[in-house]
């Protein structure tokens, strides 16, 4: 039995929260080279419905998935329901009075519609007037010579409560064009590699989240690491409501930093710390960003892989994985180059060379990571083969992670509510 794949390519709103997720069609043999556009929507569908479950792939939020013609046309797509999903119609599928009369039937049923991915012009907005009522959504493909004119039929969408999605957004370029240009949520690989954190800089805040990193992980006094956190007291009362949320089951509520660290341990501790960095919730944002949560599924691959290879793996082997992934955004994260933040932070040599060089077992889960996170199956394929692992070993691990962030996600929201 060949491994089931689907990508999962975030949406984000303009704050840089997830809007949606785009669900994406991949198989180890055709990658994303789609031959019949039903049988790929249909593939999509039927595996988030009946293999992967709505809650651990979409997180309480919808899947964008692309339909073409004969899938829209097909009266399979009323059993389909309808909260889950949203239809985004191929650009090649033409406006005719049944396919318009199809789109007002699904829209009466309370399905939500966009369009997907195509050039805007005058002829393109033309031809979609007939159903600008049944339309939530707009995907357009940037461009670099984007004029007035796509401006303003820009706003001419918007005008009819249509939202319009940037897609193709590769660089900072592009995601400064399309908000230019109005467009309400943005797509791309450019998020993947989450430069879009606008709060992702170098503060003193997070600096001291370092210092009290290291002295979690050496043997410094108990009392000495209490008293750091009580000079840091955004810092302590994030992780007071942390732990007192649903994220921890202690008999009692934990009402001291002393408390904290006899219970929950220095160990896991740091690695709360490492996520908190992050986080825009130091800083009292509404909004788990993109980069924490991407942050957290890297660590969870991270050690998932390693297990996976080593069963009998010590408790040491995978904290020095899980901490490749939660180091692995730094740069990014503080605008500076990893050797520079290495040098603040007490790590083993194989995390480095790892991070480095990509060097050793942590090198190669590393870039397994990072080259699932373009929704590379041949690499996912070839690292399968190389290790002999069981067919679906990769694909389980990747669900698992999947399902952690969106508690992970629920818990820190939750956290905002206490």
């Amino acid at each position: 039995m060949e491994n089931i794949y689907l990508g999962r390519q975030p949406i984000l709103e303009g704050k840089g929260g997830i809007f949606a997720y785009e669900i994406l069609y991949r198989d180890k043999n055709k990658q994303s080279n789609v031959v019949d556009d039903r049988f790929a929507s249909a593939y999509v569908i039927n595996n988030v419905l009946n293999k992967f479950g709505t809650d651990a792939l979409l997180g309480g939020r919808r899947g964008f998935v692309k339909i073409d013609e004969k899938f829209l046309m097909n009266d399979i797509i009323f059993s389909i329901p309808n909260q889950f999903f949203v239809f985004s119609i191929l650009g090649n599928v033409e406006m005719n009075e049944k396919v318009v009369e199809r789109i007002q039937q699904l829209f009466a049923k309370d399905y939500i519609l966009g369009i997907h991915d195509i050039s805007l012009s005058e002829d393109t907005f033309n031809k979609y007037t007939k159903v600008f009522k049944e339309l939530s959504f707009f995907k357009l493909r940037l461009k670099n010579d984007m004029d007035t004119q796509i401006k303003n039929l820009i706003s001419a969408l918007k005008s009819h409560n249509i939202k319009v999605i940037g897609t193709s957004i590769e660089d900072s370029f592009h995601y400064d064009l399309a908000k230019k240009n109005g467009c309400d949520f943005f797509q791309g690989y450019f998020f993947a590699k989450p430069n879009i954190i606008e709060s992702a800089k170098y503060e003193p805040s997070r600096f001291h989240v370092l210092k009290l990193y290291n002295l979690l992980i050496q043997d410094t006094n108990i009392d000495e690491i209490t008293s750091e956190f009580e000079h840091n007291h955004a810092i302590t009362v994030q992780l007071l409501q942390f732990v007192n949320s649903c994220a921890f089951h202690f008999r009692n509520r934990i009402s001291s930093i002393h408390h904290i660290l006899v219970l929950v341990g220095r160990k896991p501790l740091a690695q709360w710390l490492m996520l908190m960095i992050y986080s825009k919730s130091i800083s009292n944002a509404n909004e788990s960003p993109p980069l924490m949560l991407l942050v957290k599924s890297r660590t969870e691959l991270m050690e998932g892989f390693l297990k996976a290879l080593h069963p009998d793996a010590k408790h040491d082997a995978l904290g020095e994985a899980y901490f490749v992934g939660v180091l692995s955004l730094m740069d990014t994260l503080f605008g500076k180059k990893m050797e520079e933040i290495l040098e603040h932070i007490q790590v083993t040599d194989e995390v480095k060379d790892a991070l480095l060089k990509h060097k050793g077992i942590l090198g190669e889960l590393y870039v397994l990571v990072c080259e699932i996170e373009k929704f590379n199956t041949h690499a996912i394929a070839d690292f399968t083969d190389k290790h002999n692992l069981k067919a679906g070993t990769i694909e389980a691990i990747v669900m698992k992670s999947i399902e952690n962030v969106n508690i992970f996600e629920n818990a820190l929201s939750l956290k905002r509510e206490y």
